[in-house]
């Protein structure tokens, strides 16, 4: 029996929207939070330990160690079942992700490879067609990318790394594509 591909937990996450008195559909009134992990961006809904309170934007441990924010962690959630105010704070947190880990994912612009026989994995990002990607594979070639600008710089007419790695990472959320590059998918009904 091969076993299955362990899942991928994320450690931190930032707070998309905090319930003082929990959402209208649990079973008592606690406090609870959205929130989208800063490694696999997976989007959780934690039960937060009383006396704490939490802002949107912070960083919160939801690790497998002592949590002093997080009671526990509720289960895993859908982009659709979040709330709008949570919606509304994905994209921003995001670009902010993105921003402050260019590395990771400049990985993927100096390492990725076929998709298929057909289709690169850089194809999936919007905005790269076949020139764009030739052109990187070609230039990394040389010497691997080294921030966001040094690629834009050295691939002409490409549009803003930066916003298509965020664009690719919101259409995963809302699970518009069934290739993942960056979200890994959720097993259904999967709690934690």
């Amino acid at each position: 029996m091969i076993p299955k591909e362990k899942l991928k937990k994320d450690e931190w996450a930032v707070t998309l929207d905090y319930l003082s008195h929990g959402r209208y559909s649990m079973d008592r009134s606690q406090p609870v939070a959205q929130v989208m992990g800063d490694l696999y961006f997976s989007l959780l809904e934690v039960i937060v330990r009383e006396g704490s309170n939490l802002n949107i934007g912070e960083r919160v441990y939801i690790g497998d160690g002592k949590r002093d924010k997080v009671k526990y962690i509720r289960g895993r959630m859908e982009f659709s079942e979040l709330t709008t105010a949570a919606k509304d704070e994905v994209q921003p947190a995001v670009e902010k992700i993105v921003k402050e880990n260019p590395q990771k994912f400049l990985e993927f612009f100096n390492k990725s490879g076929q998709l298929t026989t057909r289709m690169h994995q850089l194809e999936l990002l919007p905005g790269i067609g076949k020139r764009h990607l030739w052109a990187i594979i070609e230039d990394r070639k040389n010497k691997p990318f080294e921030s966001f600008a040094d690629l834009k710089k050295r691939t002409p007419l490409l549009p803003d790394p930066e916003k298509m790695v965020v664009k690719r990472i919101m259409d995963e959320l809302n699970d518009k594509d069934r290739y993942r590059v960056f979200v890994p998918r959720m097993e259904s009904g999967k709690r934690i």
